[in-house]
């Protein structure tokens, strides 16, 4: 056993020294959901700085300053109470300290703490964490309404920022019901679905066959739901479309898919990215074959030799038939935002049977049945939508795999690009050329030249997208980084929907993995659904602002009011229950209040704030101050000089310990939490507009809490008693009350006059530093990021590269132990499989001279030439993909063995490995 190890080991070390790519590639992989062993656990450390978002960041710090404020004010308050209590008792008055009167000193001292706390309490903005999550969780269940799935909560308020959307064309700014509207067969181009009658009778059966067998049989035309409706499409929408056009030539594909059902399907060559076409392999009565093809319709047409004419026949179609043919059909086509689809066919002798392997072969030689023009009709509500977008200052850029030509009519009948305007309209292959060097390296400058005039961006890959989202999210060119919105759908838009700021995912056509990548998922794939969650994303903002306006002015009322009062009467004129009160009102039911305000259209008519907008503007900041002031204004007159001109009452200053409570320091109370309730309705506007009544009855929540508070308000003075140091008042007190209340509606009208450009002194807040609003991840991702495109494309290749290498090391382990056994013995004849690994261990890698091959011209080269100097085996197996990969299996001639015969323990070790 401890042999076995220690070969083992050996083995293992060998090949590492020896292998030096294969031992590259065995290191673990970083995939999209991160890696393993130690980048795990750096994952998982730096999680908690993912979660913070830049609303939140901004929110902590503000509170931070704002609570060290307060906090120096409670303990300054608690300082000034004692020390002026010790003053005036032991050295103005000239008291002893005596034990009986301890017990009354301490109580004093105990009051004047609470005091400081109450004033620490009332500073310390914690409704601010409240208001956050409250407005995003109800702006979260609002936009399901609106067909948005929020994801991840930071998502909803990154929108309201949002400066650009990358955007797919078809089912979400098309309604991805596809019609076929034009068709050329026959030699004959017609406008509209011609008449079955015009069509030959061969060609019509030969399109009828090829549309119902190479099309997936799950895509099906079901009658409509309702009386009167559109027939409902299942599956695949471009094959939906021409199954429409077989039903609308008075045909029908099912009879056609009974009669050959799947299973009789001989071979399948099914669509991908890089085929852009579909082929189906069946074999017919005689013994022969027949392949039915369609694609788009400039690639198929390069691989047709013949096209059906007017009679049905065959003819030559030349290179220039095909040239007239693209000019004359199919870019008039596109020109009118169609999809052009080719279908054609090709027989096949039965002997000798085709490599059907050999695609390049099997796909050419192909014959024209017809080309046919899909109409994706634009989605009526997206160019609405679309120039709301623009008017918000966001701009939509169209990626498409489509052609060029329907891509740019698509965008102009959607508003994206507009004749006579400066724009560029580009094919993915273009793209690639402007923004990669000589070497073939992306260049942020390349890309900095294209993206601000870039609007479409035609015949795209999923890495197109990918690095064109992160060229305008890297993008130094304008002042304010840019945030990136991305629709996708597929399982290659991946990454592209991590890189974006916001991913949305397509609810109905999007996969798994695109609905994982992704942040908010559109539930019903339109356009129209992101101008919505723009809309929420702004008015988070605006709802955490409106929030802070109305808590910033009551913080600053209160503590100058405790502060100012224990400094100069020895006692708060708001008692710490009192101030608890207030806090719940203007912490708890505000937040529930202001963040729960409804969008509305205005939201959209001004430009992006970019992600360090300040959470206090100073029109907010003139706003907090001004209703400070006349709110302090008020409480001092009624403290000083109220009592006696104004209500004809005691003053309730200088009372003894436990006095009970004055009229005199309820009405205080009254009117500071009245005044508060008005400057509520004023704080749901922050942009300086008058109108502060606008919408109020669209909240159903605020006007509850507004009308909730007064009551309890009148429960609390009327009936609180001495839990709430509250006296009774009379009616002509709450009438002095509210009137000093609704002057908060008139003095916010005053306030709003004032232009803000005139108060030079007012600053901003709430702004992040450019090295906070970075997180350290972020910083570090361009540096740690491995290209998505060549991760996916080398992933499958490292895990083959992996498999081998366990073999070899198995094989090594086997010939450690034969080695010794059988020396000089005659070597057993070779096998032709790699699967014979299993049982005839006496094959190995060849390690004198290893060969990954890896994506490279000088691999090919060495390739072939240690092919030369290396003995293949006598025979291979054409499924040997081992030796198509160009990994040289050898025999071993320098020690050979004897197969070991079946009882043997040898046997048994070489089975089992």
């Amino acid at each position: 056993g401890k042999m076995q190890d220690g070969n083992m080991e050996n083995s293992q070390n060998k090949a590492k020294q020896q292998d030096g790519a294969a031992a590259m590639e065995m290191q673990p992989l970083k995939s999209a959901e991160g890696g393993e062993g130690d980048d795990k656990d750096k994952k998982k450390s730096n999680m908690h700085k993912k979660e913070k978002s830049v609303l939140q960041g901004k929110l902590t710090k503000l509170a931070v300053q704002i609570g060290k404020a307060g906090l120096v004010m409670s303990a300054i308050t608690v300082i000034i109470l004692v020390l002026y209590f010790a003053i005036d008792t032991f050295v103005v008055n000239k008291k002893q300290w005596l034990p009986e009167c301890t017990p009354v000193y301490v109580q004093y001292f105990v009051k004047f703490f609470i005091i400081g706390v109450t004033v620490l309490v009332v500073a310390v903005p914690e409704g601010l964490p409240l208001a956050v999550t409250i407005s995003l969780a109800y702006s979260v269940k609002k936009m399901m309404k609106d067909n948005n799935l929020v994801r991840h909560l930071d998502a909803c308020e990154t929108m309201g920022n949002a400066t650009a959307i990358c955007s797919d064309k078809t089912g979400t700014l098309t309604t991805n019901r596809m019609t076929v509207v034009q068709a050329y067969v026959g030699d004959v181009h017609y406008k509209e679905i011609p008449d079955p009658d015009s069509v030959p009778a061969k060609t019509l059966d030969l399109l009828v066959n090829a549309i119902a067998i190479n099309s997936a049989y799950t895509t099906k035309i079901l009658p409509p739901e309702k009386e009167g409706g559109l027939p409902r499409q299942v599956g695949n929408k471009t094959e939906c479309g021409l199954l429409g056009f077989v039903l609308d030539l008075k045909q029908d594909y099912e009879p056609v898919r009974n009669l050959i059902p799947e299973e009789k399907l001989y071979k399948v060559y099914t669509f991908n990215s890089v085929r852009k076409s579909m082929s189906t392999v069946i074999k017919m009565p005689d013994g022969s074959f027949r392949m039915y093809s369609k694609g788009a319709s400039e690639i198929v047409l390069k691989k047709c030799s013949r096209i059906l004419n007017a009679a049905g026949e065959p003819r030559i179609f030349r290179p220039r038939d095909r040239d007239e043919m693209v000019k004359k059909v199919i870019e008039p086509m596109a020109c009118d935002g169609l999809r052009t689809i080719c279908v054609a066919f090709r027989d096949f002798n039965s002997s000798p049977e085709p490599d059907w392997d050999n695609e390049n072969d099997i796909l050419s030689d192909l014959t024209c049945i017809c080309v046919v023009g899909i109409e994706d009709p634009v989605r009526p509500e997206v160019p609405e939508a679309i120039r709301k977008c623009q008017r918000a200052g966001i701009t939509v850029r169209m990626v498409t795999g489509d052609n060029i030509n329907t891509a740019r009519a698509i965008a102009i009948k959607c508003g994206i690009i507009h004749p006579g305007e400066d724009f560029l309209c580009l094919e993915g292959k273009e793209f690639n050329r402007r923004i990669r060097n000589e070497k073939g390296e992306i260049e942020q400058e390349r890309i900095d030249k294209i993206w601000p005039k870039l609007r479409v961006l035609a015949r795209s890959s999923p890495t197109d997208k990918h690095t064109l989202v992160k060229g305008i999210i890297d993008s130094t060119q304008v002042e304010q980084r840019q945030v990136v919105a991305v629709t996708g759908d597929g399982t290659n838009d991946g990454p592209a929907l991590k890189k974006a700021d916001v991913g949305f995912a397509m609810g109905i056509a999007g996969t798994d993995v695109a609905k994982e990548a992704s942040d908010i998922i559109l539930t019903d794939d339109n356009f129209s659904s992101i101008v919505k969650a723009v809309m929420w994303g702004r008015n988070v903002y605006d709802s955490i602002s409106k929030f802070l306006q109305f808590q910033l002015t009551v913080n600053i009322v209160a503590v100058i009011v405790a502060f100012t009062g224990a400094c100069i009467t020895q006692d708060s004129p708001l008692k710490a229950v009192q101030m608890l009160w207030v806090n719940l009102i203007m912490d708890t039911f505000a937040s529930l209040a202001l963040a729960t305000e409804p969008p509305t259209e205005a939201l959209l008519l001004r430009k992006p704030y970019g992600r360090n907008k300040p959470l206090i503007s100073r029109t907010m900041m003139k706003n907090i101050l001004g209703h400070a002031v006349y709110q302090l204004t008020l409480i001092f007159t009624l403290l000083f000089v109220g009592k006696k001109k104004m209500f004809k009452i005691d003053s309730g200053r200088n009372a003894p310990l436990h006095s009970p409570p004055s009229e005199h320091y309820t009405i205080i109370f009254n009117t500071f939490v009245m005044m508060q309730l008005f400057n509520e309705i004023n704080a749901r506007k922050i942009h300086g507009e008058r109108n502060v009544f606008d919408g109020i009855f669209r909240n159903p929540i605020f006007c509850t809490i507004v009308l909730g508070t007064f009551a309890i308000q009148i429960v609390i003075v009327q009936f609180g008693g001495k839990p709430f140091s509250c006296s009774p008042l009379q009616l002509d007190q709450w009438m002095w009350c509210v009137f000093i209340g609704l002057g908060e509606l008139v003095w916010g009208q005053v306030i709003a006059t004032i232009p803000t450009s005139r108060l030079k002194f007012l600053k901003e807040a709430g702004r992040l530093t450019e090295k906070e609003e970075v997180p350290e991840e972020e910083l570090n991702e361009d540096v740690e990021e491995i290209d998505h495109a060549e991760r996916e494309l080398r992933r499958g290749q490292i895990l083959w590269f992996r498999g081998l290498n366990r073999i070899q090391t198995q094989i090594r382990v086997v010939k450690a132990f034969r080695s010794s056994l059988y020396e000089g013995l005659e070597k057993p004849e070779s096998r032709t499989s790699i699967h014979n690994f299993m049982t005839h261990p006496e094959f190995r890698i060849e390690d004198s001279q290893p060969h990954i091959p890896l994506i490279d011209d000088t691999d090919l080269e060495e390739d072939s030439a240690l092919k030369k100097n290396s003995s293949p085996p006598s025979s291979l197996n054409k499924n040997n993909s081992a030796i198509d990969s160009g990994i040289n299996l050898t025999t071993d001639t320098s020690k050979s063995a004897t197969s070991s015969s079946p009882g043997s323990p040898i046997h048994s070790l070489e089975t089992s490995l």
